[in-house]
């Protein structure tokens, strides 16, 4: 069957899929991928697609679209709770069901489009944390071996907006992400400024997880990362752009009020939507039916007649302008699929 994978991503581009399945089942998803590998067909397999850019083109063989529910999980009154959860299931509605039932850790996450099956992939975080925090395993579909795999959090190679999962991402089918949580009223210590400031805490101090869920919502909204589908200005990929790890020699190159978050190995993080501003990359901004949002630099987003070409184009200009300015080059937080940015 083929469809649109314009209507499968928060973009709302791409253009047609050869061939197109819906995965409700763990049988029927690691079916799919076994026959595609076996006949040498391309593959392309996608949750929440709020992480991807696809071309007009479309992909010339098998997307599967992971839509696998349900979850498993045993509590300790005094540890917390092993909760098992399969990955096409929603990760916010994860987030949202696992506040509710009093679990502490992933409140700062809250908001984060996509599906759970996704979230080690990139290791998404937000607000000072990350997800590899809470994840005690992974188990996968081996499409090497034609076997099942599981890791351990320590075997998953987690860095910064990384994992072992990304670097072989033609490899690893993820089935379902094993998190490790405390029961708790209180939420992970608040490492973030801005979170902070509209918690009124102090940095390193703890807030209640519902409270901690509602700001870090209220603030998402305010830069259109709170996806609407009547409103074009959170039609995007989230950040399009992963915040910079530099040398400390290239930090101390720029302007004093860049910020700066110093990292364990001596080199330092700073702000893409930062440099992003001061290389003159303005809110608004347009190429053809694509911009960057009216509310957050860091976003492109579809203004609702955009090609994924208009959309690469913005990339690379905003791109440009960064590295003429500071000579650094951003690297893409979203995944290309028929196209390439450099």
């Amino acid at each position: 069957m083929s469809e649109s994978l314009r209507d499968y991503t928060s973009l709302h581009l791409g253009g047609p899929a050869k061939n197109f399945v819906h995965a409700r089942t763990e049988a029927e998803l690691i079916e799919t991928v076994s026959k595609a590998d076996q006949a040498g067909e391309p593959l392309l397999i996608i949750g929440g697609g709020s992480n991807v850019l696809i071309g007009d083109e479309g992909f010339p063989g098998t997307v599967v679209r992971v839509e696998t529910k349900g979850n498993t999980f045993q509590v300790d009154a005094c540890s917390g709770g092993m909760i098992t959860v399969a990955a096409g299931e929603g990760w916010d509605e994860f987030v949202d069901w696992s506040i509710k039932n009093g679990f502490v850790g992933l409140e700062t996450l809250s908001g984060i489009p996509g599906t759970v099956g996704a979230s080690p992939i990139q290791n998404i975080g937000a607000y000072g944390h990350e997800v590899s925090e809470t994840i005690a395993r992974v188990r996968t579909w081996d499409r090497k071996s034609n076997s099942y795999k599981t890791f351990a959090n320590s075997e998953c190679a987690f860095e910064y907006r990384n994992s072992l999962f990304k670097q072989e991402k033609d490899r690893y089918v993820i089935i379902e992400v094993t998190f490790q949580l405390e029961k708790g009223d209180l939420g992970l210590p608040i490492k973030y400024g801005e979170l902070a400031k509209a918690l009124n805490v102090e940095l390193g101090a703890r807030a209640a997880i519902e409270q901690v869920r509602a700001a870090v919502l209220s603030l998402r909204a305010l830069k259109g990362m709170l996806l609407d589908g009547k409103d074009h200005d959170t039609w995007s990929a989230g950040s399009f752009f992963v915040n910079p790890i530099v040398s400390a020699e290239i930090a101390a190159k720029l302007p004093t009020e860049a910020p700066r978050w110093p990292q364990p190995d001596g080199r330092v993080k700073t702000s893409a939507a930062w440099l992003m501003e001061h290389s003159g990359v303005k809110k608004g901004d347009c190429h053809g039916g694509a911009g960057v949002s009216k509310k957050h630099v860091l976003a492109l987003v579809n203004n609702g007649t955009a090609k994924a070409s208009d959309l690469l184009e913005l990339a690379r200009s905003s791109r440009s302008a960064v590295r003429e300015r500071f000579g650094i080059t951003l690297e893409p937080e979203v995944q290309f699929v028929g196209l390439s940015l450099d």
